[in-house]
């Protein structure tokens, strides 16, 4: 397991420094446009879809079908993908809420105060929550369809996440729930449980469709 993520580590480490760069661009027009809190949420789905990345690696190398002559199983594989997909919304969050309170305050978007600080490390983990709902959306698409169909379907992984959103607003607002501050707050401390089980959805998902392909030289 520890050596499946650190080789897609180390192959994604090869990208790393235009990961980095995109990021710092990004931050130049998108907190100007949108503030310091979207960027954020931004960078942690930008380095999200590093994941289908990695599978391309995996393509051109033929490692699936080289992988499993060795004592290592596929759900482990699965696991491992999953793994490093939130090792990459880490660092994204970690990097944008730098860069972000960096150039926030630069652009003057934000005040450097504790509270401040403190808002946009709460927006961080918001953003670590979405960015892996959305990434791990992606995985079971790769396993399916392959990493070059599976990058064009990358939209249905952001499409499908929001659709449910609407959908669960469009209920609650025929039953005559009302969105208050109060209910936003307890949606966001239930957070964590809902992305621990979307994230497991997906991994069966992926462990099912990986189970019944066949891995062809």
């Amino acid at each position: 397991m520890k050596s499946l993520i650190i080789k897609d580590l180390y192959n994604i480490g090869h990208n790393a420094k235009s990961m980095l760069l995109i990021l710092l661009v990004f931050a130049i027009g998108l907190i100007m446009a949108s503030g310091v809190e979207s960027y954020i949420i931004s960078s942690g789905v930008l380095c999200s879809m590093m994941i289908v990345t990695t599978f391309t690696f995996d393509d051109h190398c033929k490692w699936f079908k080289y992988a499993l002559v060795m004592p290592i199983c596929k759900k482990d594989i699965v696991k491992a993908k999953f793994i490093v997909l939130i090792i990459f919304c880490i660092a994204g969050i970690c990097v944008g809420t730098v860069f972000g309170v960096a150039g926030g305050v630069a652009m003057h978007k934000m005040a450097l105060s504790m509270e401040g600080i403190v808002t946009m490390l709460f927006i961080g983990f918001v953003g670590l929550i979405v960015s892996v709902i959305f990434g791990s959306m992606s995985i079971p698409l790769v396993f399916k369809y392959g990493a070059e169909k599976g990058r064009m379907l990358l939209l249905i992984s952001f499409a499908v996440p929001l659709g449910i959103c609407f959908m669960v607003y469009e209920i609650l607002m025929m039953l005559g729930v009302k969105i208050t501050d109060q209910l936003i707050f307890t949606i966001l401390c239930a957070s964590p449980l809902i992305a621990a089980i979307w994230i497991y959805t997906m991994y069966r998902i992926s462990c099912r469709i990986f189970y019944k392909q066949e891995i062809n030289g």
